[in-house]
């Protein structure tokens, strides 16, 4: 008998992961990612409704980080500074040693159409929950949108260069560099 292993989601993920990479996307089975983890294919469907949210899996510890930036600014903030508390916030979701992984995964995402357009999705929805938290913590429209979508628009730069290869910053540092070209930019 098989005995029970801690950490099944994450082994599942480093699986999947590792046969993306090593067989592609499209040729690895839910069945293929089970057995490479050493559990059945029913215990991978208890964790991921399919292979795709392998991939996209903690996005609510992903928008929390967001929005917990996002109230963690003081009520007289700028909209921009409001922005920059958000990305603050999501640098915790990118310590230095998920940058590999992030970068295998969005590989994997930019070489198949389907999973952009989840990706893109799921960075749509995020855009309009922090625009309203951004409305939530005083900021007036039109002025939450446009912070909104400027603090995604920031990240997805600062995720980009992040990920780059021969690219050591943090993501902090990286995100703070990249809003304080975006407000040169603003003028």
């Amino acid at each position: 008998m098989v005995r029970w292993q801690p950490d099944t989601r994450a082994r599942l993920q480093a699986a999947a992961l590792e046969l993306f990479v090593g067989r592609g996307y499209d040729e690895t089975t839910a069945a293929d990612i089970a057995d490479a983890a050493g559990v059945t294919e029913r215990t991978f469907f208890r964790h991921f409704a399919d292979k795709r949210e392998v991939l996209f899996d903690g996005q609510q510890f992903f928008s929390r980080a967001f929005l917990d930036g996002v109230q963690a600014a003081r009520p007289d903030d700028a909209p921009l500074t409001v922005v920059a508390s958000a990305l603050d916030g999501a640098a915790a979701f990118f310590p230095d040693e998920r940058r590999e992984w992030s970068r295998s995964r969005q590989a994997i995402i930019d070489a198949h159409p389907a999973l952009q357009e989840r990706e893109l999705l799921k960075l749509s929805g995020l855009a309009i929950e922090v625009a309203a938290a951004l409305r939530a913590h005083g900021v007036a429209e039109p002025a939450a949108t446009l912070a909104a979508q400027s603090c995604l628009t920031v990240f997805g730069v600062s995720f980009a260069t992040w990920i780059a290869d021969g690219e050591t910053r943090p993501f902090a540092e990286i995100a703070r560099d990249t809003l304080a070209q975006l407000r040169a930019l603003a003028g």
